[in-house]
């Protein structure tokens, strides 16, 4: 699953590097889904192009965008589910090594911060404030976890079937974090390449980090959103 918005640039590189054949040997059927929250460039045309199913979101935001995505995957019979942000930070590549590493019953997580992190990929700035809220992750909630902020998920069906989120914007993969340690949804950390973006980052440092914390400071108080939208 690709959440998108503008990733015109990224998109067909990503598409290109998916490692659909290798996971064909090792037993998977692959498909690519493409979840778009409203791009204004030639990315859902591409999309098409590439043959990727494409869903454009009911909200605005990249959690409306992977709830919807979440929603359409267990109306399937498929059992593993793999998320990474389009934006080239991420490298495709990586995915078996996710889906191979997925715990049972339970979710991979890409760690950057003690993988292979590339001159100039995270700023200063971007790379002190995941530290923090990771720090206060693991101080509200007591599960471990390396790297709060990360865009590349690999789910296991069970998994996602008790996740209970109700984010709409960045914020979601806290909120994440925050239902497997509540429900105790076991975790592991896969550590992977991190790269500079391709094209204007839509993660804004302070507003955004801001958001982050606010829900994992109510999530501490209330662990199960009270209506999931």
């Amino acid at each position: 699953m690709l959440p998108t918005l503008d990733e015109e640039g990224a998109l067909e590189d990503i598409y290109r590097r998916i490692p659909i054949e290798e996971l064909k040997q090792k037993g998977y059927t692959t498909r690519v889904v493409v979840v778009d929250g409203g791009s204004s460039d030639n990315t859902i045309q591409i999309a098409a192009e590439l043959g990727c199913e494409v869903f454009e979101q009911w909200g605005e935001g990249k959690g409306a965008g992977m709830r919807q995505g979440f929603k359409k995957f267990l109306e399937t019979g498929d059992e593993v589910l793999v998320m990474l942000d389009c934006d080239g930070t991420y490298h495709p590549e990586e995915i078996t090594k996710m889906v191979e590493s997925i715990p049972k019953g339970g979710i991979a997580i890409g760690d950057r911060l003690h993988g292979d992190l590339e001159p100039d990929a995270m700023t200063s700035t971007n790379w002190i404030g995941n530290q923090l809220l990771t720090w206060l992750a693991v101080a509200l909630h007591g599960k471990a976890i390396n790297d709060l902020c990360s865009g590349f998920w690999a789910f296991s069906r069970d998994s996602l079937k008790r996740l209970h989120l109700n984010s709409m914007r960045f914020e979601i993969e806290a909120e994440m974090y925050t239902s497997c340690a509540h429900l105790d949804i076991p975790i592991i950390h896969v550590p992977i390449t991190y790269s500079k973006r391709v094209g204007e980052a839509k993660l804004g440092s302070i507003k955004d980090g801001t958001s982050i914390a606010r829900k994992l400071i109510i999530r501490r108080i209330f662990p199960t959103p009270h209506e999931e939208q």
